[in-house]
Formats: structure tokens, sequence, C-alpha cells
């Protein structure tokens, strides 16, 4: 894809099934990969995956529910790397309850992770983005934003959030040539859907189910995200902002 090469990309979650394919891709096409996880250690072996293919890759260990965490891991990534040119805001975490089974203390763990935690990295990247007058934000938020998803009642609350706040970032800073987009992941094959299903025979008794919702007869799988994600991020979709794009087999089909 056009204009990805040489680009300074943050992936956040890096570590993890959907953004470690994400990070391996986006160094497949020349860029520089920030990879941002909780566990440095995971980050760690996916820079090593990546440059033992040549790719290049830096870890950076962050806790998205710190502001103050964020805001050191973007200086320190942008002080090796150079300025920030790519966000991808892929991390995210869920446990799986219906909503009146479930309290505060759990909503708190989820909307720190899921809504402020992008709130810190759009507002730590943004601002360089604007001065410099160029940038690309992809946002993975999730179909339960868009359509709902049974036991995910506060997750989808904070991907709902995630795409009004995309598309008003989108409008903001379009003059500045700074495209903001989101992908919604249908169900896929990660461990926070393993998590999310359970274990033994209720967790394959839904993953059977859902296999048999989705016309493509399938979960997704990590492989199915990046390319996407790499095109919204390239010069391909220069005139593409504001946008929310389902990669779900067909399962959800919002217009």
């Amino acid at each position: 894809m056009r204009g990805l090469n040489g680009k300074v990309t943050i992936v956040t979650g890096g570590a993890g099934g959907i953004g470690a394919a994400v990070c391996r891709r986006f160094a497949e096409e020349g860029a520089i990969v920030a990879v941002f996880d909780i566990n440095r250690a995971a980050a760690d072996s996916v820079v090593a995956d990546i440059r033992g293919k040549g790719g290049s890759a830096a870890a950076f260990a962050v806790d998205l529910t710190s502001q103050e965490s964020v805001v050191a891991a973007v200086a320190a990534a942008e002080a090796q790397l150079g300025p920030t040119d790519i966000l991808v805001n892929n991390a995210g975490w869920d446990h799986a309850a219906p909503f009146l089974k479930t309290d505060k203390p759990l909503w708190d763990k989820i909307v720190a992770v899921n809504l402020y935690g992008p709130l810190y990295m759009h507002h730590a990247v943004l601002k360089g983005m604007a001065e410099r007058g160029r940038g690309r934000v992809v946002n993975v938020a999730s179909d339960a934003a868009r359509v709902g998803s049974s036991g995910e009642s506060v997750y989808a609350f904070c991907k709902g959030g995630l795409l009004s706040f995309s598309k008003t970032i989108a409008r903001e800073l379009a003059r500045k040539a700074i495209n903001v987009n989101v992908v919604c992941p249908g169900p896929t094959d990660t461990a926070l859907f393993r998590d999310f299903a359970g274990d033994g025979e209720q967790g394959e008794k839904l993953k059977g189910a859902l296999t048999k919702a989705i016309p493509f007869g399938r979960l997704g799988q990590p492989d199915d995200l990046p390319g996407v994600i790499a095109f919204l991020a390239s010069d391909d979709a220069a005139f593409i902002t504001g946008q929310v794009i389902s990669v779900s087999g067909g399962l959800t089909m919002a217009g």
C-alpha cells in the first residue's frame, strides 16, 4: 500500500492477537512499529519476530488506564523512533456478564481500558500530528457498538463512545489533514473472545452458534483485520475520514 514505508506507527495492545497481527503487517509494509502493551515481555517477543524478518520495531510498556504512563510511553517512542505518523488504538479488555449482575468496580476497569485508554492516546499523539499538519488514526472498536451484544453492555458503551468520539475528532482535525477512521471486528477468535465465551461446553456452544450465524461460516481470525487497518492508514485512503467499517464475515451489514 502507498505511504506506509518509513512511517512511525504506534499500535496499542500490540502484543495480543489482533494487535500482533497488525504490527507484523505494518512492518511488512515498511513502517517503523512501536509495539505498545502492558505486557513488556510479550511486546518484546513481537518485536523480535518483526526484526527477525527484517522489519523495524521497538517495544514500550504502557498502562492505558494511566494518563501519565501513556504520556511517558508516547514520549519515549517518539524520542527513539521519531514523530508519530500513524496511531492504531487496538487495545481492549472485557469480562462477560449480564449488566444487572455487574458492579461499579468492573465498570471502572472496562471504562478505564476501553474508553479512557484511547482518550489518553489521542490526546498524547494528536497534538504533534496537528502541529505537523498530517497524521492517520485508526480506532479498533467492535460491532458490539453498532448492534449491541448481550453480556457486553459496558464494553459496548465504551466502544459506542469511541465511534462518536472518532467522528467528532475526524471533523475537528480534518483541516489539519488528519484522518480518523474506525474498524469494528465481529466475533474474532482471540483471547478476549475466548474469555468472553468461557471454557467447556458453554463456550463451544456459543462458538458454534456464531459460526452458523456468520455468512462466511467461520469466526474471524486476527489476520482478517490488518489489511483494512493498513489501508485506512495508507495514502490510498487519504480522502477517507470519519468512517466505520465492520469486519465480521457478513454477520453485521450496517449501512
